[in-house]
């Protein structure tokens, strides 16, 4: 349901878009930009070498870069917040350009949301060090989101819906077939468990899903990979992380409650993760109760 409520989006709210000098991305530049001060360690490069791995297969299994052929890619808006997860995520599609395993051409876009004290000049300074081509878009969902919710009710649902309404709208002006996020693995066990908890049903975060228009797609090449490799490599990365002074801020967030919950157990059972996730990709249809999924009403004996 990506339908944004009518709360006067577009009503007198300042907008302001900046664009990278650089429009066509020369891959072997940006990657060796990109890597120019990585550790040379061995820990870090088997992180490295693990996300860059997961990220394609998660690729090739769900069929992500939809790429008809080199002369005719897929284009991506790989979404910047200037959190840890989607700094990792440029860098990981740009080691895959490198190597040629996917086509899709990338350009890299940050949602300027009017945040008190967000640095402005720190993913333009990022993005002109590796020559990507980038859009920043500014508009003031902060004041929105703190105008239309009080400080009791958390703030991610209905940010989280202006700033996807948003970026769908800019994939469409850069003729973008999809928007790239950086979710993971963490990300989506929360999700399964917060819609196991509070919403009654069986769903997490899926890696590929279309919009309800139809004409854009979501993609989640990070969907496999650990939040505590994600955490490792941007560490030896360094990156200039800017810190959620929204949503962030919040105290008694559910999903902070299912990532501390998660995270206990797999303090008790090491692996518990990693099995929840093979999970979500092995499911029993006729082993759960839900008739629009798997005929029980056709199950006869053979006599």
């Amino acid at each position: 349901m990506d339908m944004l409520p009518d709360i006067g989006l577009n009503d007198d709210v300042p907008l302001r878009t900046i664009r990278s000098s650089v429009t066509t991305l020369d891959v072997e530049t940006s990657f060796r930009a990109a890597y120019a001060n990585a550790p040379d360690g061995v820990t870090f490069k088997k992180t490295r070498k693990r996300l860059v791995r997961q990220a394609l297969e998660t690729i090739q299994t769900y069929g992500l870069d939809t790429s008809k052929s080199s002369s005719q890619p897929a284009k991506w808006l790989v979404c910047l917040s200037g959190g840890k997860d989607s700094y990792a995520l440029l860098s990981i599609l740009l080691e895959l350009k490198y190597l040629g395993a996917i086509q899709a051409e990338l350009v890299a876009c940050n949602l300027d949301q009017g945040q008190p004290g967000f640095p402005k000049e720190t993913l333009p300074n990022y993005l002109d060090g590796l020559a990507v081509p980038y859009r920043i878009e500014t508009e003031d969902t902060y004041s929105i989101v703190t105008d239309k919710l009080p400080e009791t009710k958390t703030y991610c649902a209905l940010c989280s819906r202006l700033r996807r309404g948003i970026l769908y709208r800019v994939a469409r002006e850069e003729g973008c077939d999809a928007i790239v996020l950086g979710h993971h693995l963490d990300d989506a066990l929360q999700t399964f468990f917060m819609n196991l908890f509070h919403g009654g049903r069986l769903a997490a975060m899926p890696p590929k899903l279309v919009n309800d228009e139809g004409d854009v797609m979501v993609l989640r090449p990070l969907i496999r990979s650990e939040e505590s490799d994600i955490e490792k490599f941007a560490t030896g990365m360094n990156f200039p992380i800017i810190p959620c002074t929204l949503c962030g801020s919040q105290d008694g967030l559910q999903r902070d409650l299912m990532k501390l919950m998660l995270n206990e157990w797999e303090q008790k059972n090491p692996g518990r993760k990693a099995k929840m996730a093979h999970a979500l990709s092995h499911a029993r249809p006729s082993h759960l109760h839900d008739p629009t999924i798997f005929d029980f009403n056709g199950i006869l004996p053979e006599s």
